[in-house]
C-alpha cells in the first residue's frame, strides 16, 4: 500500500485567500500578557478587502490580546483531519459596536450567505454586543498536508514490496 505524501505548496496572496475562502474552521492565536500564545478555536471568513473576519465579543481573552498586541497568526484547516492547512499571520484589528456592525454583516456573508432579514440581524449583534476581528494576512505558510516525507515513504513501500 502506497503511503501518503506530505506537501506544501507555496502560494500568492490571491491563490491563499481563494483557499481559505471555503474554509471555515480556523485556530486563532493571539498572545497573552506574559507572552505566551492564547490558542482559540473560531470560525472564520474572507471579507471583500481579502481580510480574515472573526466574530467575538469585548470581553474574550482573543479579544483583550488582539487590542494589546495585533500580530495573530491563524490556522485554516480543512473540514476533514486529514486535509490540507495553512497558517496565516496578520495585524488584527478590533471593532466594537456599533462600528463592528457592517463588517459582521459581511462576516456572515462570506460563511453562511445571505440574512433572511438583515436589521434584524442588526439589532440581534447590537444586543449582543459582538465584535469583530479583521485580520490583514501580513505572511502565510505553504499549504500543507500530512505524511511521510517522500523518501521514508519509498524506503517503506519498498520494504512491504
Amino acid at each position: 500500500m502506497a503511503r501518503t505524501i506530505a506537501t506544501n505548496k507555496k502560494v500568492d496572496l490571491d491563490s491563499l485567500l481563494e483557499f481559505i475562502r471555503p474554509r471555515h474552521r480556523m485556530t486563532l492565536v493571539t498572545m497573552r500578557k506574559s507572552g505566551l500564545p492564547q490558542l482559540s478555536l473560531v470560525t472564520g471568513g474572507v471579507d471583500e478587502q481579502g481580510r480574515i473576519v472573526i466574530s467575538t465579543y469585548p470581553g474574550r481573552a482573543k479579544t483583550n490580546n488582539a487590542e494589546r498586541h495585533p500580530q495573530v497568526s491563524v490556522l485554516v484547516q480543512s473540514d476533514e483531519w486529514n486535509g490540507p492547512w495553512v497558517q496565516v499571520d496578520g495585524t488584527c484589528e478590533v471593532l466594537h459596536q456599533p462600528e463592528s456592525t457592517d463588517g459582521l454583516v459581511e462576516y456572515f456573508r462570506c460563511i453562511s450567505g445571505e440574512h433572511p432579514n438583515w436589521d434584524e440581524y442588526r439589532e440581534a449583534m447590537a444586543l449582543q454586543n459582538k465584535s469583530l476581528l479583521r485580520i490583514t494576512p501580513t505572511g502565510w505558510g505553504p499549504i500543507a498536508t500530512g505524511g511521510f516525507p517522500a523518501d521514508i515513504a519509498a524506503k517503506l513501500d519498498a520494504q512491504d514490496a
